[in-house]
């Protein structure tokens, strides 16, 4: 990994009754929130330490004054009707920037570790496409080392048949691609019954 490498982190802006809306119909909204700063909070350790270009990109708006450290991570915003158009835009910044290889992840995987984020960058030397499925049919990483818009466009975000739709895509291109260890992603209770355990975080602000 280098600074020709770009991680692209989305995140949603913290604000109660807007995070985690399913999850907070069983936990309530103030909890909700909680919950996802703690995910933010574990996604910030996990990369800070990564030698790659790291730019958080925000669903609302920018805050200079966050747990994202300005001198760590660029900061931007997303740009388009829907995540699929968002992460498509995302993406064509990046190599019109010059970037090699790309990669985003969202900020609802708290069972990603760093050293999984560094085995995406590494096969990407080898294969166009590097996805990390999700339990629920999604997937919680993309990455890539040649703009694929494709795979962003036609698509039903947030059902079960977003990572095998992806795929297709992917053989009817015969682009090689790789796909990561299946990990959670946290939107519901069942999710989150479901971890062994939250993750323990040394940071001093984790609480």
């Amino acid at each position: 990994m280098t600074e020709n490498d770009r991680l692209i982190i989305f995140v949603r802006n913290p604000e109660k009754g807007k995070v985690k809306t399913r999850l907070a119909k069983a936990i309530g909204d103030e909890q909700a929130t909680a919950l996802y700063r703690k995910m933010l909070l574990y996604t910030r350790e996990v990369t800070k330490g990564l030698n790659a270009d790291k730019c958080v990109y925000y669903s609302e708006n920018v805050n200079n004054n966050d747990l994202w450290d300005n001198m760590v991570f660029d900061k931007h915003l997303q740009q388009g009707e829907d995540v699929g158009e968002r992460m498509q835009n995302a993406f064509a910044e990046a190599f019109a920037a010059g970037k090699q290889r790309a990669i985003i992840i969202g900020s609802d995987c708290i069972e990603l570790e760093t050293y999984m984020i560094k085995e995406a960058f590494a096969v990407l030397e080898s294969n166009d496409v590097v996805l990390g499925p999700a339990k629920d049919g999604g997937y919680y990483l993309i990455g890539m080392r040649k703009f694929l818009p494709t795979l962003f466009e036609d698509k039903t975000w947030s059902t079960p048949d977003v990572l095998m739709d992806t795929i297709l895509d992917l053989k009817k291109m015969d682009a090689k691609y790789y796909l990561l260890k299946t990990l959670n992603d946290i939107d519901t209770i069942e999710d989150l019954d479901g971890l062994d355990k939250f993750p323990e975080q040394k940071s001093e602000d984790w609480f």
